[in-house]
C-alpha cells in the first residue's frame, strides 16, 4: 500500500511494523517500492538496546537485512536522533526515488523528547532538473533533422501528458509507452501507438521500424532487443538512465516536464510523413480489429480477451485500475485502450499480490474515484484476507478476478522452455462467497452473456465486490520474446 501511493500520488508512503516477522513481511512490498523508484520510508520496531546482537526473541539484524536495496537505513540508538535521522530519511527517499528505513529499539521508542515538529515544506524541495541551452538546441537540432521521428514515453512522463502530446503533434510523432506510462496519454488519440514491451503490442514494435529517431523520454528501456536498429536520444532526470542499456546518440538529464515545455518553444514544426503514418495506421487499424473480435468473442468457458472489453464497456473514464501480475496482466496492457483512466501495477519486480494492497490504498488516496483491482486467482490467493480491510474501512474497490484455477504464466513459461506443463494447477474456493463471508459483495459469473450486466451492478454498489469470472483454462495471452518473435499460444498448444 505503501509503495503504490507514492506511485500513485508522488508524496512518500509510510509503513510500520513490529520486531521481527513484521519487519520480514516488509520487504516484498518495500523491493516493489526500490525496484520501481518510488519514495517510501519503513519503520521497524526492534528489540530492546539492551538486548541487541544477543540472540533475543524475534532479533533479526534488520540493517544488514534491508541495506542491499535501501537508500538510507540507519538504527536509532538515542531519542535524541530521532528528528535529525527522521528527515535526513524522509530526504533521501525523495531524492532517490527509493525506500528509506529507521530501526527503532523498544526502548528508544518509549522515550520522551524535547524536540519541535518540523513542517515539510521546510525541509523538503523540489529538484528539478533542466540542462542548459546549449545542450538543449543540440538535442533539438536533431529532432529537426529527422523525417520520421518517434516517441517513447516511460513514467517518467506521468505529470506531462499533455506536454508530450503538444510536442508530439509538433514534430507529427507518433507515441508509444512503457507499460506503467500506460494511460498517462489517451491511447485513442491518432497519435498513441500502445505500450512497447513484453506487455505490448506487436503492432507497437512493428510500427517503429520504418521511424528514423527514437525520442526516449521519462524510461530507461531495458528491452533493448525490442527497439529497431535506429538512432536514439534520450531524456531521464536519472543519469544512469542514459545509453544503460544500448548506445545513444544524445542525452538530456532533466525532468520531463520543464524540458519538454522548452524545446517545444523552439523545435521546428513538422509535416507528417504521409508513407510512415499510412504504415502506422494500417497496422493500428489491424489492431482495433483484434480488439473489437475479442468484445465479440462470447464462446464458453469465457474467453480472458472478452472479459477485458466488458470491463472496459462499464469501467469509469476516471478509473484507477490495479493490475496484479499473471497472464491476465497481458491480456489488460495489450487490449485495453486508456482513455483516461489511470493504470498502476508492480512494473519491476512483477510481484503477484500486488493489486489488492494498492486498490485500497487508491481508494483511501482517492476516495470519490472508481478503484479498480484486476487479479487472478493466484495472486488474490496470496493476499485475499487483505479483503477485510476494504470491509473494515468501508472502501468501496472492484475486483475482478480471473479464475482459471491455473498458474498460466507460469505454464507459459514451461512451453517457451519446451518442458510440459507441471505443477501449475491450484484449487480455489468459491471467491464470491468468500467476498459475503468478509462482509461484501460476491458475485460468480460463468456465462459471457451475464458479464456485462454483473459489472454493471457491482460497479453501481458502495461496497466492496468481488466479481470471480471463469475464464478459459487454455486460452493464453500472446507473448513477445525479447528476440522480436511473435508466439501467439494457440498454435503452439
Amino acid at each position: 500500500m505503501a509503495s503504490a501511493h507514492a506511485k500513485l500520488t508522488g508524496d512518500i508512503g509510510v509503513c510500520l511494523s513490529i520486531v521481527g516477522p513484521g519487519a520480514t513481511n516488509l520487504i516484498t512490498g518495500l523491493m516493489d517500492a526500490a525496484a520501481d523508484k518510488a519514495p517510501v520510508l519503513a519503520i521497524t520496531g526492534q528489540v530492546s538496546s539492551d538486548f541487541l546482537g544477543k540472540e533475543s526473541f524475534q532479533e533479526i539484524n534488520q540493517i544488514e537485512l534491508f541495506n542491499s536495496f535501501t537508500v538510507f537505513n540507519e538504527l536509532v540508538v538515542k531519542p535524541n536522533q530521532c528528528i535529525n535521522l527522521l528527515v535526513l530519511a524522509v530526504k533521501k527517499a525523495y531524492a532517490n526515488q527509493g525506500v528509506s528505513l529507521l530501526s527503532l529499539p523498544s526502548d528508544i521508542m518509549a522515550k520522551k523528547v524535547e524536540l519541535s515538529i518540523l513542517k515539510k515544506e521546510n525541509i523538503i524541495f523540489n529538484n528539478t532538473v533542466v540542462p542548459t541551452d546549449e545542450e538543449i538546441k543540440k538535442f533539438v537540432n536533431r529532432i529537426n533533422e529527422s523525417k520520421r521521428p518517434i516517441i517513447l514515453g516511460g513514467w517518467g512522463i506521468r505529470n506531462c501528458g499533455e506536454a508530450l502530446l503538444s510536442f508530439a503533434n509538433k514534430i507529427s510523432a507518433p507515441i508509444a509507452t512503457t507499460s506503467r506510462a500506460k494511460g498517462i496519454i489517451n491511447e485513442n488519440d491518432p497519435l498513441s501507438i500502445g505500450v512497447l514491451g513484453s506487455l505490448g503490442c506487436k503492432y507497437t514494435v512493428n510500427a517503429m521500424k520504418k521511424a528514423d529517431l527514437l525520442i526516449i523520454i521519462g524510461s530507461g528501456f531495458r528491452q533493448n532487443k525490442l527497439i529497431p536498429n535506429i538512432p536514439i536520444i534520450q531524456i531521464d532526470v536519472d543519469e544512469t538512465k542514459l545509453g544503460k542499456e544500448f548506445p545513444i546518440e544524445m542525452g538530456l538529464i532533466s525532468n520531463a516536464k520543464p524540458i519538454l515545455e522548452k524545446i517545444n518553444l523552439i523545435v521546428k514544426t513538422k509535416k507528417p510523413d504521409d508513407s510512415f503514418f499510412h504504415h502506422v495506421n494500417k497496422l493500428k487499424k489491424q489492431h482495433l480489429k483484434e480488439i473489437d473480435e475479442d468484445s465479440k468473442n462470447v464462446i464458453e468457458p469465457i474467453f480472458p480477451g472478452f472479459v477485458i472489453q466488458a470491463i472496459k464497456r462499464n469501467a469509469k473514464r476516471n478509473a484507477i485500475i490495479c493490475i496484479d501480475c499473471g497472464d491476465h496482466t497481458y491480456w489488460f496492457y495489450k487490449k485495453f485502450i486508456c482513455e483516461g483512466e489511470k493504470t498502476l501495477h508492480s512494473a519491476n519486480l512483477s510481484s503477484m499480490g500486488f493489486a489488492l494492497p494498492a486498490a485500497l490504498a487508491s481508494q483511501l488516496d482517492f476516495p470519490k474515484k472508481q478503484v479498480i483491482c484486476i487479479t487472478g486467482d493466484g495472486g488474490f490467493s496470496m493476499v485475499m484476507a487483505d479483503f477485510t480491510t476494504a470491509v473494515l474501512y468501508k472502501l468501496p474497490i472492484k475486483v475482478i478476478l480471473f479464475n482459471d484455477n491455473k498458474l498460466k504464466n507460469i505454464k507459459k513459461s514451461q512451453i517457451i522452455q519446451g518442458y510440459k506443463e507441471f505443477s501449475t494447477d491450484l484449487v480455489n474456493p468459491n471467491f464470491s462467497d468468500f467476498a459475503k463471508s468478509c462482509g461484501g459483495e460476491g458475485f460468480r459469473v460463468e456465462k459471457p452473456e451475464e458479464l456485462d450486466k454483473t459489472l454493471k451492478q457491482a460497479f453501481n454498489l458502495d461496497k466492496p465486490v468481488i466479481v470471480e469470472i471463469i475464464v478459459d483454462r487454455e486460452k493464453l495471452a500472446p507473448w513477445r520474446s525479447r528476440f522480436w518473435n511473435y508466439i501467439p499460444f494457440r498454435k503452439i498448444l
